[in-house]
């Protein structure tokens, strides 16, 4: 259900599917989670008011998800280290290298 709301192409259709959700959790006595979806509408409205070419970079996280991954596969390589700032160099350095590319 959830997912679905996200999917919508215009703040009006966000709108109307969040309302349409609300209804359908309220009819299945899930009050505290359709009271949730109508307090938090705004809050997950606002990147529609920025132009359409941004909507879709705000919306995902490919990039920090792929970041992560890769910081989990090089320290898995290592498996122990030998203390927390050896965890931290390694993580550090990668993280410059992604930002100065």
């Amino acid at each position: 259900m959830g997912n679905a709301i996200y999917a919508q192409e215009s703040k009006k259709a966000f709108s109307e599917k969040t309302e349409k959700i609300a209804k359908e959790l309220r009819e299945i006595k899930s009050n505290a989670t359709a009271k949730n979806k109508e307090d938090c509408i705004e809050e997950t409205l606002m990147y529609y008011d920025f132009p359409s070419e941004h909507c879709s970079k705000i919306k995902t996280n490919n990039t920090i998800e792929r970041l992560n991954r890769e910081i989990r596969r090089r320290t898995r390589v290592v498996g122990c280290f030998p203390d927390g700032n050896s965890a931290l160099m390694l993580v550090c350095a990668r993280l410059r290298h992604v930002a100065g590319t």
